[in-house]
């Protein structure tokens, strides 16, 4: 198992699902779905369904959960509201749009304590009227080899709360302007960067400061890694949301059918010498404008003894 991927992870599966008009604002990754409810709904199940089966059959633990929530159209998207690290620690976030918040659940974090070893939960979401958010593994692509949280700036990512998050947690910030090819600034750092234990995908041309980019570039490649540019048209079919993650058989990278054919055959055969490319057929899901890595919540704690 690799510090950086994770064996097991936390899913949840949706029940109203629909992209979210509250995040719509500077999410460009969002599309707009037929108008009947309940087909989306009953396409995004199946597509949960599948890669939860996927996982599993590749040697991944899942803990699914079902939402219940009223008005959590993102709720399948748990990386922003927790995350784990390695020694037993647990962060719950602050979450920018208010219909996000409710996808906080109490089940998860005691399933983690009954099952894993924890020995603290930080909990930093009573910052939320203070207008401070940190969308936890969305705002933050976290080099766990290194010690490093990598975050575009973006107003889901204070730098006051990450500061405070990274010295608490023990690691280093590095900040970075990020836009698209029109100027947008990027939302969700994980949307540009995948780190993997020895190859990280990252969209470089999306950083535009050159010296800022060299560097990012050089950091990711310090734990004897190799990094694949991704171009704007990969970035937008989600080649930058995936995870690696750790299966019996060795490393597994999990990403989206969408992600994988944007992929050259020269990249994926750079991707192929680490880890074993696990595509996951999610468009329906894909349409909130978030992807696998976004839908994953890797869990970085030890096991408990039966």
């Amino acid at each position: 198992m690799s510090i950086q991927a994770p064996s097991s992870v936390v899913m949840i599966r949706p029940d109203q699902f629909h992209p979210n008009p509250q995040t719509a604002g500077d999410n460009v990754f969002q599309t707009e779905l037929s108008n009947d409810p309940a087909a989306i709904a009953a396409k995004a199940q199946n597509e949960f369904d599948q890669a939860v089966s996927a996982l599993q059959g590749a040697g991944i633990g899942v803990h699914v959960f079902q939402d219940h929530g009223v008005d959590t159209p993102d709720s399948v998207f748990p990386n922003n509201w927790f995350s784990t690290h390695a020694g037993g620690s647990v962060a719950v976030y602050p979450m920018y749009a208010e219909n996000r918040r409710r996808e906080r659940r109490s089940d998860v974090i005691e399933m983690l304590k009954q099952d894993y070893r924890v020995q603290e939960v930080v909990d930093y979401s009573g910052l939320e009227p203070d207008g401070l958010y940190l969308e936890g593994t969305g705002a933050m692509v976290i080099d766990h080899l290194t010690r490093v949280a990598y975050v575009a700036r973006s107003h889901r990512a204070d730098p006051i709360l990450l500061e405070r998050f990274c010295t608490q947690f023990g690691y280093e910030p590095i900040v970075f302007d990020a836009v698209d090819q029109n100027g947008v600034p990027v939302y969700h750092t994980n949307v540009l960067m995948a780190i993997g234990t020895k190859v990280a995908m990252v969209g470089l041309d999306m950083i535009p400061d050159r010296d800022r980019r060299a560097e990012i570039e050089r950091r990711l490649r310090e734990p004897d890694r190799e990094v694949v540019a991704l171009t704007h048209e990969q970035i937008h079919a989600f080649a930058g949301n995936a995870i690696e993650l750790s299966s019996p058989d060795g490393r597994v990278l999990a990403l989206s059918q969408c992600a994988f054919d944007a992929l050259t055959p020269d990249q994926v055969i750079t991707l192929e010498q680490s880890v074993r490319l696990l595509p996951l057929s999610i468009p329906t899901l894909e349409s909130a404008g978030g992807s696998v890595r976004c839908m994953l919540a890797g869990i970085h704690l030890s096991k408990r003894n039966p």
